[in-house]
């Protein structure tokens, strides 16, 4: 859930655990969107495409793991 405005009358509770794990996979989905290939989907079957996925996800774990160490 997105945290309301300051101005609103009514202001609804927002749990900020929450809020930070919905900011995480945003963040996440715009580094995979980066890739190209991804952004304008040039594969044709979901096998290929959940495929490419993950070979994207494993390079930026695997860059957030060497940047630690």
């Amino acid at each position: 859930m997105i945290p309301t405005k300051r101005n609103r009358l009514i202001q609804l509770p927002v749990d900020s655990d929450i809020y930070a794990l919905r900011n995480m996979i945003e963040r996440c989905f715009n580094k995979l969107k980066n890739a190209r290939w991804l952004a304008t989907r040039y594969d044709k079957t979901a096998d290929n495409y959940l495929g490419f996925i993950h070979t994207v996800s494993i390079r930026l774990w695997m860059r957030e793991f060497v940047n630690r160490s």
